[in-house]
């Protein structure tokens, strides 16, 4: 019984997701100037870091340092792999970004997740 109902409420929070998907970004656009380099980092570090926590890379690299008694080479190796996950999506984010049409991949997105909660609802 808690699986069914667990796939009610996965497959249910599809339908607000994908309608949500369908609402455009608002940039908020201040009259002060462009915002600094650091300003950048540390609102691209934090958003990261909460974007993160508890996701399976953590869960990996805690498995990793108990399992090797090597902390610097754990942080390295971690760093490592995930800026060369990164890296490639950044630079073709910063290159396309303004090319790609964003309303057509908005419907598209909010339809998989759609397609995605109705699946699951039916058949998950």
């Amino acid at each position: 019984m808690h699986a069914n109902v667990l796939r009610y409420v996965v497959g249910a929070s599809f339908v607000p997701i994908a309608l949500w998907a369908l609402v455009p970004d608002k940039l908020v656009e201040r009259e002060s100037e462009a915002p600094t380099a650091l300003a950048v980092f540390t609102t691209t570090a934090i958003t990261f870091f909460l974007a993160e926590i508890g996701d399976k890379t953590q869960v990996a690299t805690i498995m990793l340092a108990a399992r090797f008694d090597n902390l610097v080479a754990v942080v390295l190796g971690t760093t490592a792999g995930m800026l060369v996950a990164d890296v490639p999506a950044v630079l073709l984010a910063e290159r396309m970004g303004n090319r790609i049409p964003l309303n057509p991949i908005r419907f598209v997105a909010a339809g998989l997740l759609l397609a995605l909660g109705v699946w699951t609802l039916l058949f998950g």
